[in-house]
């Protein structure tokens, strides 16, 4: 059911019902329009109250319809908004918990609204690189002020309804207990023979000198915007409402929205939002799959990663112990661990009582016998396969029978991890990426044998922790740390032709990544990588690296944490500085390799980073790594610092086209190391078909 109809006295009331927010799909619109005329038609309906089933008033579009011919089928959201403008009997908008998007336009065309206290009122299309189309920025101003109206807009931000009250926005904010409908039904009976009905585009938007107030919002938006369009479009169009008549301010609204939903940073930003959504979903898992309760958790190993990813526990509420084999390493993180709450509760985001809560959720213990009755246990122990064995032996004998068994490893073969104990099924990757307590991506490993069950609760924790999870198949490095092997060789191969770090850095920064790749291994520790290339030496000697890294290493330059790595630090200072030495050898291993440097533009620097993740990632889906592209592009834009405004790896891809991709692959490959650029088959099928990984 779409709508529901039915008629309480002398007031009929239309419930829209299109779990789960009531969005304004087809069915509920047409629904809507539909009550709406057949209350006009009934003599004995005097007013119209329209509020939404279950939890929601609505949450506005539906976003199942998003791009498809539906979004734009009579009867569309401006038809439904225009029919409830038009009504000769008062219609009055009763909303609850959450009234967002058109939701909250529909509401601003209806005679009047009254709300409950607590509901979240906002226009968040900005989020979506887009603006409110279908009268919000035209009508938002004229009930709650200029100012008002155009900081909800530009931020998408939610408002409490209660905030609101004593706004034009609603005529009454009842009392917390009131029932809803029974209420809005008495306040439709007290207004049915008010004339004329009031319209909140009848109304004007009074702001003493707001040229000046605009120019003003005009600078500091675009300061603030980046490389995003719409909170500077959402300033013009609000600025309409000023400066407009009503019926041309709407027509100046739809065009710019119109603009807006073709612009490639838009569509980023919806490829990224629905590419959140579909990540938790995993095909042959239904979502009726009963999971594990967690109750308790325990983390192995109480360094930086482990302290971190106590801390999501501890945030969310459920107690958590952290084993380790010295006391003097446990007190060191949990007193790390204490230090971070502190500077939280410094910044002012987090009060006395939550720090006392959070802190005290956090145990430690030298005895793996004290969290025997843990619910999931998390291996955060250095990355070697000898000590997660030694761990996950341990686990298997002492662990409860149905606990979750969890490794954090980064690259290693969990299912080798899996059979180190008797129960494969409760065994799963929880790869946290640092730090842990900050960073949004979880990748969630699936084994062979890890259990439909184990893979669905932890998928759910990952929500409950306010992780975005993404579910990978086993191979060397997973999604993420697989995909950067091969960038981080491109940016090696770049220094040994001519580049430097600073060149490096400065053009894939420009491009609108957080960090280049030199920033980033020394702030993650240049040892890290070197480990992993010696692993890779034994056991895959054909795959080759630029030596620089490991002469770097070999002068215990490791990063941040030595004062020196790729670039310089000085003492409390996170800024790199381009180190001379470190360019010296740069040049100076050039010479011995008998290469001529050349100069490197920065559009080649960026396609050879970018293309390589690119490639790689094909082939991660054709192997079924990953479950779909837009998993890959979510594991980038969380947890790589991939820019939100291009959508990810493949996403942009696909933007750019693959056939265009795969002609700059081309020439690479006939330049130095050209055995790198190999297409993965899967690109060359899908743009030989003028597909994209997205189709």
């Amino acid at each position: 059911m779409s709508a529901e109809y039915q008629v309480n006295g002398s007031v009929a009331v239309i419930t829209l019902n299109n779990p789960p927010v009531n969005g304004l799909g087809l069915a509920t619109r047409t629904a809507a329009v539909d009550g709406i005329r057949k209350a006009l038609a009934d003599d004995s309906v005097k007013a119209i109250v329209i509020t939404g089933a279950g939890k929601v008033f609505s949450g506005g579009a539906d976003i199942k319809e998003f791009n498809s011919p539906k979004a734009l089928t009579e009867p569309t959201l401006h038809t439904l908004i225009n029919v409830a403008e038009g009504s000769t009997k008062p219609v009055v908008a009763a909303i609850h918990s959450v009234c967002m998007g058109g939701g909250l336009e529909l509401a601003l065309g209806c005679n009047y609204r009254v709300a409950m206290p607590g509901a979240q009122i906002a226009l968040p299309e900005v989020k979506l690189g887009l603006l409110p189309g279908a009268g919000g920025t035209q009508r938002l101003p004229r009930v709650l002020g200029l100012e008002m109206a155009l900081n909800m807009i530009v931020s998408g931000a939610p408002v409490l309804s209660d905030k609101l009250a004593g706004t034009a926005l609603f005529d009454e904010v009842f009392a917390a207990d009131a029932n809803l409908v029974d209420s809005a039904v008495a306040f439709a009976t007290k207004v049915a023979d008010v004339r004329p009905l009031p319209r909140v585009r009848d109304r004007k938007v009074e702001y003493p000198n707001h040229e000046a107030f605009l120019q003003f919002s005009r600078n500091t938006v675009k300061a603030m915007a980046g490389p995003f369009p719409a909170p500077l479009e959402c300033v013009e169009t609000v600025a309409a409402s000023v400066t407009k008549k009503f019926e041309d301010g709407l027509k100046f609204e739809r065009e710019r929205f119109l603009h807006l939903i073709q612009t490639p940073e838009s569509k980023a930003l919806r490829h990224a939002f629905f590419a959140e959504r579909v990540a938790s979903k995993v095909p042959d898992v239904p979502s009726d799959t009963p999971t594990r309760a967690i109750k308790k958790a325990a983390i192995i190993g109480a360094g930086t990663m482990g302290g971190g990813i106590a801390m999501n526990f501890a945030n969310a509420g459920i107690p958590v112990v952290l084993v380790e084999t010295k006391q003097e390493a446990l007190d060191k993180g949990l007193a790390t661990i204490r230090k971070n709450y502190e500077n939280t509760m410094k910044k002012g985001k987090l009060t006395p009582e939550k720090f006392e809560q959070r802190v005290g959720l956090i145990t430690g213990t030298l005895s793996y016998d004290e969290i025997a009755d843990a619910d999931i246990v998390i291996e955060a122990v250095f990355e070697e396969m000898g000590v997660k064995e030694s761990v996950f032996r341990k686990l298997d004998s002492v662990m409860k029978p149905g606990a979750i068994l969890a490794s954090n490893t980064s690259t290693l073969d969990l299912n080798r991890i899996a059979s180190f104990t008797n129960r494969p099924q409760d065994v799963v990757g929880t790869h946290f990426f640092s730090p842990a307590n900050v960073m949004k991506l979880l990748e969630v490993v699936r084994g062979e044998k890890t259990g439909k069950d184990v893979l669905a609760t932890t998928m759910a924790l990952s929500k409950k922790l306010r992780k975005t999870g993404v579910v990978s198949g086993v191979c060397d490095g997973f999604i993420g740390n697989r995909m950067i092997e091969q960038y981080s060789r491109q940016a090696g191969f770049l220094l040994d032709e001519g580049a430097l770090p600073e060149q490096v850095d400065k053009a894939i920064e420009k491009f609108g990544f957080a960090m280049g790749p030199f920033r980033m291994i020394d702030m993650a520790g240049n040892d890290i990588g070197w480990a992993i290339r010696k692993r890779r030496n034994i056991e895959s000697p054909e795959f080759t690296y630029s030596k620089t890294a490991d002469l770097l290493c070999e002068q215990g330059r490791f990063g941040q944490k030595t004062g020196a790595g790729w670039y310089d630090y000085k003492a409390g200072d996170r800024k790199a500085y381009p180190s001379q030495d470190v360019n010296d050898m740069i040049v100076g291993h050039s010479a011995q390799l008998g290469v001529e440097r050349r100069t490197i533009s920065d559009q080649e620097i960026v396609e050879r980073l970018v293309y390589s993740l690119v490639n790689e990632g094909a082939k991660i889906l054709e192997e079924g790594i990953a479950m779909r592209a837009s998993d890959i592009d979510m594991v980038y834009l969380t947890g790589y610092g991939f820019p939100l405004f291009r959508g990810g790896p493949m996403f942009y891809a696909d933007q750019v086209g693959l056939s265009n991709v795969l002609m700059a692959m081309d020439k690479y490959a006939k330049g130095r190391h050209g055995d790198a650029w190999t297409p993965a088959p899967l690109m060359v099928k899908l743009a030989a078909e003028g597909k994209g990984f997205n189709s």
